[in-house]
């Protein structure tokens, strides 16, 4: 059983390297987060032996004294050590013996380039051998926090509010979204790790991975926060919050949000053992369905709309996804593999194909639940055109929400023996309490 450690990634030349990011699976079961190392288990035996380098004096003038390859190897508990050539060499040996190399679907080009040389096949061969038996263990693993991960969890989730509650006390008209996201970015870094992911700091909420941070806050906009910080030990945080850049919500902003809000809290409460996320997916569907008929924007019977997928247009991604070391965790090893089973399927239906997590909840496991409404102007177009959903979807009105954007509330759970967990200090979301807080 092989897991490799990343390597430095340059960002336009050698020796101009984005920031290190240790692989997830080598920082889980090695602990190390240092570049050029190589976790080797022998699966007969269960010796483990890393494989790495001793720092040269002219690393040491650059970086200052480190911890020696034994001390770190002392630290998690590795007795057996070798050099960085000497794990090459052992992984294409006993490969050439006729023994099986477990290996991880590799996700980094240089990492699959490595194989390919090692086990003498070609790029496709090394991404299709990867061992699936391997891969299923290390997800059922990973999956259940344990008290050690729900802990560090929490200290993420604690620095990913100081981030939110910052923002929206700082946002005022005339800024650019980039001086909420330097805020943001900041705080992660000030509490010891940094972002878990880019961050999205925009007015135009209905573009879900929006990163451009260039436009200019007005009266009636709405900030779509989602932003989450890592912890030092790399556990991840995934919050969103959006909120007015006046002083006050709209009318028409308060009722798009009470229906999130709603959406979000029974979600939240109807999370126990057993249950599977995608009918928890399907309920807060339900419940978005429900309130856009309160506002003459759907129509129709809430089960069938959601059943034929009308609801999408407004609600067009899953409710959440697994959140650990990775915010979305372990995703490097196949989304189908992480978030379904036998037993559930992942839909091709447009909206449910997008939910990322559906098989049943299990103890420890560690979820996002993000509901949203949004008003995609070419998303509209192209429905409209066909008149695709028209018996539940009341388009005149629809359009006069054009300009609207979207909303999101995310929060991140934990799944308990008999319940659920909410990770973290309490993060403002409710309608009065994010007005308190944009008034002071």
């Amino acid at each position: 059983m092989v897991i490799f450690g990343n390597e430095d990634s340059p960002m336009n030349y050698k020796d101009n390297t984005y920031a290190f990011r240790q692989d997830s699976n080598f920082l889980y079961f090695a602990g190390l987060n240092q570049a050029h190392l190589i976790l080797c288990i022998d699966l007969e035996t269960g010796e483990s032996t890393l494989f790495g380098d001793e720092l040269s004096l002219d690393h040491i003038v650059w970086m200052g004294p480190q911890p020696s390859l034994v001390e770190q190897a002392e630290q998690v508990g590795i007795q057996k050590l070798g050099s960085y050539k000497d794990g090459l060499n052992l992984i294409s040996s006993t490969y050439k013996k006729g023994a099986s190399i477990h290996y991880l679907p590799p996700y980094r080009s240089d990492r699959l380039l490595l194989l390919s040389e090692l086990l003498d096949k070609t790029p496709i061969q090394i991404q299709k051998n990867a061992s699936l038996e391997l891969t299923k263990a290390v997800i059922n693993q990973r999956s259940h926090k344990s008290e050690e991960e729900i802990s560090e969890m929490e200290k993420a989730v604690r620095i990913t509010k100081s981030m939110h509650i910052a923002a929206m006390k700082a946002a005022k008209t005339g800024q650019l979204e980039a001086h909420i996201a330097g805020i943001v970015e900041g705080i992660a870094i000030g509490g010891g790790g940094r972002l878990s992911y880019p961050c999205i700091a925009t007015i135009n909420g209905h573009i879900l991975h929006n990163h451009y941070h260039g436009n200019t806050l007005k009266e009636g906009d709405l900030i779509l926060l989602d932003a989450g910080a890592s912890a030092p030990s790399m556990y991840a945080g995934d919050i969103t919050r959006t909120f007015p850049v006046s002083p006050t919500f709209t009318t028409k902003q308060k009722e798009i949000y009470q229906i999130v809000l709603d959406a979000e809290d029974q979600s939240i409460r109807a999370l126990k053992p057993g249950v599977s996320y995608k009918d928890i997916h399907l309920q807060a569907a339900a419940i978005i369905v429900d309130g856009l008929k309160a506002l003459g924007l759907m129509q129709g019977d809430t089960k069938e709309a959601v059943e034929q997928g009308a609801h999408a247009l407004f609600f067009p991604h899953g409710l959440g996804h697994m959140i650990g070391l990775d915010v979305h965790d372990m995703e490097d090893l196949g989304e189908n593999l992480v978030g379904y089973d036998d037993e559930i399927k992942r839909s091709d239906q447009f909206g449910l194909n997008a939910l990322r997590l559906g098989k049943k909840l299990a103890p420890g496991f560690v979820l996002t639940v993000e509901p949203g409404i949004y008003f995609i102007p070419a998303l509209i177009d192209q429905w409209q055109a066909v008149k695709k959903h028209e018996n539940f979807i009341c388009y005149d009105q629809v359009n006069t929400y054009r300009n609207f954007g979207g909303i999101r509330i995310e929060d991140n759970i934990q799944i308990t023996d008999t319940g659920y967990h909410i990770l973290g200090d309490p993060i403002s979301k409710s309608i009065l309490d994010i007005e308190l807080l944009r008034k002071t």
